[in-house]
């Protein structure tokens, strides 16, 4: 019976269509297809496509236990993004985010209502962003929808109170979106809250977070009690992304050539630079870093390519930096390698060899790093990362700022850079950062081991969207783990022949 109750309950998973944000509702949608329920993955089929194929950490067979859906929405212009913009922000996304938010709609309804006669409970998981989804969601009598929050809890007092106490006893510096956010951007975001409003301000029934008590309990206290969220369920279930262990490594499964070279370094003494998907660097910049990386004669693994474009599996032009790259590389064979593609990051973070992760800081990165143990060379880029940057350097920490966020329109010399990789690499400063990383780390990691906060905190949400205790949950989940082994299919045969 328990089983049943389980599998009728519709999971339906709506994410923002940027790589950070289908990468966060991909892993929690694995996590709870784990667990028994049916799980539908709904975003337009470039985007199924991309969660798809740069899913990480996980056995590619667990995709299998999600049923993909692709909302039919109009083709959209997917321009380059261009390095020498004034802002720093991915404006070139703009056609292909507004085409999304006005045209997903309609399909996602029509899943929604399919779903509906099939399923006791319809349940839309939707990025914080895409409120239209919980619009779709109680149009049906069994439907119900949470929204995932794919930025730190702590962004969130920023925003509702910037003299909330827990900013000004940390020292911590709020800024206004507006700041760090295309004008073109805030007025999508404001535009579509306001249609939302207007159509009676349907709010989900709460909110699902990827964080956990060991990074931000004080914050997630501190929400729970602010009248905007005192009526809405909080579940922080983090870090989403899985948890991996590279001395543990599968024979036969091909391995990125950079875990190769990972492998013959000494232990903590690699620099991991990555500035995400949605930031791209001017060429000044550019080689400014090169230097940087080159006179500090630190091992690093460099990965330099520019923002996605609106669709990943578009035509990509040539690569502005192959020339720069030809000597540089000549110069530091050896001591490090540049990846201009797709770089394995969960895997990189988990190794040994890595030191520290130079970083826009991103919350998806930031929760990487630190679920590995790893301290972060904060150079935030736009939204909500200024705000991770002061957070992990000012609260956790487990940061070095490389550039303040007021000189974001300036180019950093290779000279200052330096000084903040020779800080984090070899100083004794860099080395206490590392070891208090480690231990945050291994908080992070005990948040979803069996019995921690965030490991209930799944359990609890799968139990309250299932309408189930989390004693028959547990029951259920241990009957379904059992239900696909070997040990019962061998049962199961034997009592068919009889």
């Amino acid at each position: 019976m328990a089983i049943d109750t389980l599998e009728s309950v519709a999971f339906v998973a709506v994410p923002f269509p940027a790589q950070g944000h289908l990468n966060q509702l991909m892993h929690l949608s694995l996590l709870v297809a784990s667990r028994g329920l049916s799980v539908h993955y709904a975003a337009p089929a470039a985007h199924v496509r991309q969660a798809r194929s740069r899913v990480h950490g996980w056995d590619p067979k667990a995709l299998a236990s999600i049923s993909f859906h692709d909302l039919d929405v109009s083709t959209y212009d997917s321009p380059p993004p261009d390095p020498t913009a004034p802002s720093p922000f991915p404006n070139h996304l703009m056609p292909m985010l507004e085409t999304f938010t006005a045209a997903a709609r309609a399909p996602l309804g029509r899943l929604v209502e399919t779903l509906a006669v099939t399923h006791r409970r319809v349940v839309v998981v939707h990025d914080k962003l895409n409120t239209f989804a919980a619009a779709e969601a109680v149009k049906v009598s069994n439907g119900e929808a949470f929204a995932l929050q794919c930025v730190a809890i702590s962004y969130n007092i920023g925003w509702l109170d910037r003299e909330h106490r827990l900013l000004t006893d940390h020292g911590l510096q709020f800024l206004p979106i507006d700041a760090c956010m295309s004008k073109e951007f805030v007025e999508y975001v404001f535009r579509t809250e306001m249609e939302l409003q207007e159509g009676g301000g349907v709010a989900s029934a709460g909110l699902v977070m990827n964080t956990c008590r060991a990074l931000e309990g004080e914050f997630i206290d501190a929400l729970a009690e602010h009248p905007e969220f005192k009526d809405q369920k909080l579940f922080a279930v983090g870090p989403l992304n899985p948890l991996l262990d590279v001395s543990a490594r599968t024979p036969g499964k091909t391995r990125h050539e950079c875990m190769e070279w990972l492998d013959e370094q000494p232990p903590a003494s690699v620099l991991y630079v990555s500035f995400g998907t949605t930031s791209s660097f001017r060429g000044e910049q550019i080689a400014e870093m090169a230097a940087a990386l080159k006179g500090s004669k630190q091992r690093f693994i460099w990965v330099l390519r520019d923002a996605d474009r609106a669709d990943i599996f578009a035509e990509a032009g040539e690569a502005r930096h192959a020339e720069m790259l030809s000597q540089f590389t000549t110069e530091t064979e050896g001591t490090g390698l540049v990846i201009t593609g797709w770089a394995p990051q969960l895997e990189i973070l988990a190794h040994g060899a890595t030191a520290a992760f130079m970083s826009h800081c991103g919350w998806n990165s930031t929760m990487e790093s630190l679920s590995h143990g790893k301290p972060i060379l904060a150079w935030p880029m736009h939204s909500d990362q200024p705000w991770d940057a002061e957070f992990l350097c000012k609260y956790l920490k487990v940061g070095l700022l490389v550039r303040p966020w007021e000189k974001h329109s300036e180019v950093v010399p290779a000279a200052d850079i330096q000084e903040v990789i020779e800080e984090a690499m070899i100083s004794e400063n860099g080395i206490a950062l590392r070891n208090r990383a480690k231990v945050l780390g291994e908080a992070v990691r005990a948040s979803v081991a069996d019995g921690g906060s965030s490991s209930k905190g799944l359990d609890d949400f799968v139990a309250y969207i299932t309408r189930m205790p989390s004693s028959s949950l547990q029951m259920s989940m241990r009957v379904q783990v059992f239900k696909n082994s070997s040990e019962f299919k061998s049962v199961e045969r034997l009592l068919f022949e009889i």
